[in-house]
């Protein structure tokens, strides 16, 4: 099928898709590091007290999300999708009008929960369920949600606070989620179940059968996998969460910071794209072990660059790895672990994810507080990702072995000439 009809046949639950991802940016640390200034100053938080806060909000997000992600495996998105949006839009009022510091935690649990947790949850395991042999095109167009906000949010937001008061964005935040919530009710009124979906379309993971959590739990491949789900999380949302501390170090303006992240959207979508139709093409158990390479290269470049130019030529290896990471993790459960109970796995995966987001902020901050520079932490943070690496090649090589005889006889047919 050729794109365009693709795009057609599909269009309402692709859409649905980017939607949920590019609202989750109400959630996302990109958005919220935007405001870490004026919320460190209206509360006079230190560098560590701020990354503090946010880790413990970050972290009750993260063990509620490995219960509330199996509701996926239960409930139609067209009923978890408005009650999350819902419950992220009031998230976003809490923010505007709160005035006692010790409710800033629930706030970025709430925050964290139903914006980065399940508005993302609910879209990647829709596109893994919902989508079985364009499983990886599916992925890539729906996620460019993520793309799209990370490119146009920051700016935009940062400009607007040069006219109006901050409180007043996280109001128009909650409109916006407001206002999408009879959006999703159109596009998926004939959404496809999870129920009749598996009747149609089963895709069954290692050793030909469907994984349950207790049996992944017990299977040495997710825990090959944990830290690599958690590094990008951790490290990423650090960067960008101490983005005007490392202006500040790089003696650069907030603004031109920012206006790195196009051109890192740019490298990300591209590198969605393609690794979605390699996806297909490849399979996980091939490109999976090696895409977290580039943020060796992207960290250390951080570490030692002293102009803008070497700067942005990190955001583009950050972008290879941030738009692969997209795709590839997500696809990776569905693949190996089976569909049945895709949603109860993903949660788990989603869970150290959204852990790692709050490790990173946490960690560096109070290292920040005590001594040791970002750019110290930054080379500790490329020496992590070799780690990684290692040990996914050791992890996904031994369990493609089980993969179905069908997948593999497929992946086979797709080398051949």
């Amino acid at each position: 099928m050729r794109l365009t009809e693709y795009l057609r046949a599909n269009a309402p639950f692709l859409t649905a898709g980017a939607m949920l991802t590019f609202l989750s940016s109400f959630g996302q640390t990109y958005f919220i590091s935007l405001f870490a200034g004026e919320i460190r100053l209206a509360f006079d938080l230190s560098h560590g007290a701020w990354g503090g806060i946010y880790m413990v909000g970050t972290m009750a997000s993260a063990a509620v999300m490995v219960w509330a992600g199996g509701l996926t495996d239960l409930f139609r998105v067209r009923l978890l999708g408005p009650v999350v949006l819902v419950g992220l839009a009031l998230s976003c009022l809490a923010m505007a009008f709160n005035p006692w510091v010790w409710a800033l935690p629930v706030i970025i649990f709430a925050l964290r929960f139903f914006g980065q947790g399940m508005c993302s949850h609910i879209a990647v395991v829709a596109m893994a369920r919902w989508f079985v042999a364009t499983r990886g095109r599916a992925l890539s167009i729906a996620t460019l949600g993520f793309a799209v906000g990370e490119a146009l949010v920051p700016l935009t937001v940062v400009a607007a606070m040069t006219m109006m008061a901050w409180q007043n964005l996280w109001i128009l935040g909650a409109v916006i989620c407001i206002g999408a919530v009879p959006i999703l009710g159109r596009l998926l009124a004939q959404e496809r179940t999870p129920a009749s979906h598996a009747e149609t379309d089963v895709s069954f993971g290692m050793s030909g059968r469907h994984w349950r959590r207790m049996d992944v739990l017990r299977h040495p491949l997710f825990w090959c996998m944990v830290p690599a789900v958690l590094g990008p999380a951790a490290f990423n949302t650090a960067f960008f969460f101490h983005q005007v501390h490392v202006s500040e170090v790089k003696g650069l303006e907030h603004l031109v910071f920012v206006s790195f992240f196009p051109l890192y959207t740019a490298v990300g979508i591209t590198s969605m794209v393609v690794s979605g139709w390699a996806l297909d093409k490849l399979g996980t158990a091939r490109l999976t072990p090696f895409y977290q390479l580039p943020m060796v290269v992207a960290f250390l470049l951080f570490a030692v660059s002293e102009s803008p130019a070497v700067l942005a030529l990190g955001f583009v290896f950050l972008g290879i790895t941030s738009g692969a990471n997209s795709t590839l993790p997500n696809a990776f459960w569905a693949e190996f672990y089976g569909t049945a109970h895709i949603g109860a796995i993903k949660s788990m995966a989603t869970a150290v994810m959204v852990l790692g987001s709050a490790i990173g902020p946490g960690v560096t901050g109070l290292l920040i507080d005590v001594g040791v520079g970002i750019e110290t932490q930054f080379i500790g943070v490329a020496a992590y990702f070799c780690v990684t690496t290692a040990l996914m090649v050791l992890g996904i090589t031994r369990a493609a072995r089980d993969l179905p005889l069908a997948q593999v006889a497929t992946e086979i047919r797709t080398q051949q000439p």
